[in-house]
């Protein structure tokens, strides 16, 4: 699998996790699979690919693919504007991140602990959801600069979805760090529109 396809399964784990949180945040519904390979995603440390992070597979993918596809595409018609929203401010939170050495060791260690969560209660328990979330509340949260999430209140209210929020958005960052690995930088966004919609359908069919 050549760079740019690497960097752009990375780049849809971020528009996944927005997307994921755009649609909690209207209609409080998000379906197990996408969540669970979302989460997934955080305890993997070593990947020898990237679609290994997100389970050898890019089915739960595609929802993050569409998003981005509509960001590269600059159709207002098919803009999902909330989601690349999300999808940027996860991009500059990460870089804000990258300078905190101190907080990297705080999420490491608190991952480890979260792993052994999961081996006792599986990987989208409450109590696993609910540990993610407290960690991206202890972290990243702290940051002047915050993800503000609109929707519908009902919904945004019930602190089990505020949870899946905070852990999925926590799950963007993991994203958005594998991308700057590989080589991802905003510039392609910008100035390799083309290059990377060329890519991406083919993702897309699968």
């Amino acid at each position: 699998m050549n760079q740019t396809r690497e960097q752009l399964i990375a780049l849809g784990a971020v528009f996944e996790a927005a997307a994921l949180v755009d649609r909690i945040a209207k209609t409080g519904q998000v379906s197990e699979p996408p969540l669970g390979c979302m989460l997934g995603s955080l305890l993997i440390r070593d990947p020898k690919s990237t679609l290994e992070v997100y389970g050898g597979d890019d089915l739960n993918l595609r929802d993050g693919y569409k998003a981005l596809v509509s960001a590269l595409e600059r159709e207002p018609a098919s803009l999902q504007r909330e989601p690349l929203r999300y999808a940027l401010a996860l991009l500059t939170l990460e870089r804000q991140l990258a300078k905190r050495g101190d907080m990297l060791d705080v999420i490491g260690t608190r991952l480890d602990q979260i792993q052994q969560q999961v081996q006792h209660f599986g990987l989208v328990h409450d109590n696993v959801i609910a540990a993610c979330a407290s960690l991206y509340q202890d972290t990243l949260s702290t940051f002047r600069q915050r993800i503000q999430v609109h929707g519908d209140m009902r919904h945004l209210q019930q602190s089990s979805n505020a949870a899946k929020i905070r852990a999925l958005l926590l799950t963007g960052i993991r994203a958005a760090r594998l991308w700057r690995q590989l080589g991802g930088n905003r510039w392609q966004l910008l100035f390799s529109r083309r290059k990377l919609l060329g890519e991406l359908y083919p993702l897309m069919r699968g």
